[in-house]
């Protein structure tokens, strides 16, 4: 059983930037996709960015130009670092891990989630 551990939230100003991290418990191989959601209250939970082992990135439309995923293998953390924040961007957000076998998805797992406030 593989935990995901979130940091790296808090409070900024509109047009600052957060770090946040994830930090996996332990190694895992094989094809997996590692990625960051957000949630507001009410709202459905939605994808920020994701990174395959083999190192493709996908992004929305909202997060290009502003946010970028990278991953640290030997310290089995994922970041996303976040720029010009919008106060729109105000939501937890939440690590996942998405395993697979043979071409097929076979785990998610999630983390706890960190929350980012984006407020004057």
């Amino acid at each position: 059983q593989v935990q995901l551990v979130e940091s790296g939230g808090g409070l900024v100003q509109p047009g600052g930037s957060l770090r946040l991290s994830c930090v996996a418990s332990s190694r895992f191989s094989g094809f997996y996709s590692m990625g960051w959601y957000r949630q507001v209250p009410g709202e459905q939970r939605e994808l920020v960015a994701s990174i395959t082992s083999i190192g493709t990135t996908n992004y929305p439309d909202f997060a290009k130009g502003r946010f970028t995923i990278s991953r640290d293998d030997a310290e089995n953390t994922l970041y996303l670092q976040m720029n010009s924040l919008k106060p729109e961007d105000t939501a937890v957000y939440i690590c996942a891990l998405d395993l697979y076998n043979f071409g097929s998805k076979t785990r998610t797992l999630w983390g706890q989630g960190t929350q980012v406030t984006v407020s004057s």
